[in-house]
């Protein structure tokens, strides 16, 4: 395993958590890992229940791990005050591992102070020239959270072949192992800015991602803000 994965079941054999019998009772597995990491924020967690669902983004795990201190300055070493405003300064917002941009700031404060919200994420785009200088092209090298590459290939494609987005030439995809790199052609006659703002309302470029982080305290599910998850975190590694 990684080095990191070695800290989420560090001390396992030490009777740190307790064990139960697994689904026919062959052998035994841990009722939780004693993990030294926030996995829950830092991978996020998405799934459905009896009439519950959980949504958690995943966040920087710099970011979370200054949080974290700043909870533990506070309580334990007469710390200053840790305030939402200054919660916010040091974990701004999710940090989705495909890259993108959040638009806006009212969403990510929102589920920062109470657990539930929604963020607008677009793909990172840049519009530049040809190298004859009289046509444009969209480069796009990051992608909304989830969002399946080919099928966004494919959705563009659609929407020309319909004639329902107007100005693009020609579109191939270029990506290799450095990284992501999508190219859009726009013939002479158009403009980058237009067709990217009906890239961005026409396609899965620019999506809402709903936050709701719903978790399990104590046996009981609980709709948590940030800094409850963190002084959980905190009480759990205790």
């Amino acid at each position: 395993m990684t080095k990191i994965a070695e800290s989420v079941v560090a001390d396992i054999d030490k009777e740190t958590v307790d064990f139960r019998p697994n689904f026919d009772g062959t052998v035994e597995e841990p009722v939780v890992l004693p993990s030294r990491v926030p996995n829950l924020l830092v991978n996020g967690s998405e799934g459905i229940a009896v009439a519950m669902a959980t949504k958690c983004p995943p966040h920087n795990l710099g970011e979370v791990i200054d949080g974290l201190l700043a909870i533990i300055a506070e309580q334990f070493e007469d710390g200053p005050e840790l305030t939402f405003e200054a919660l916010e300064k040091l974990i701004p917002g999710p940090d989705f591992p495909t890259g993108g941009i959040i638009c806006g700031r009212n969403g990510c404060s929102q589920a920062l102070r109470t657990g539930r919200g929604s963020v607008v994420i677009r793909g990172k785009c840049e519009i530049e020239k040809t190298e004859s200088g009289n046509k444009e092209r969209i480069i796009i090298t990051e992608i909304p959270y989830q969002l399946n590459k080919a099928r966004l290939l494919e959705r563009i494609a659609e929407l020309v072949r319909d004639k329902r987005l107007e100005g693009i030439s020609d579109l191939r995809d270029e990506s290799d192992r450095d990284g992501m790199r999508i190219v859009i052609e726009i013939k002479r006659d158009a403009m980058g800015e237009v067709v990217l703002n009906g890239l961005y309302q026409l396609t899965p470029l620019q999506s809402s991602y709903a936050i709701n982080m719903l978790s399990i305290v104590n046996g009981q599910p609980m709709t948590l803000n940030m800094r409850q998850m963190l002084e959980n975190f905190l009480v759990f590694r205790r």
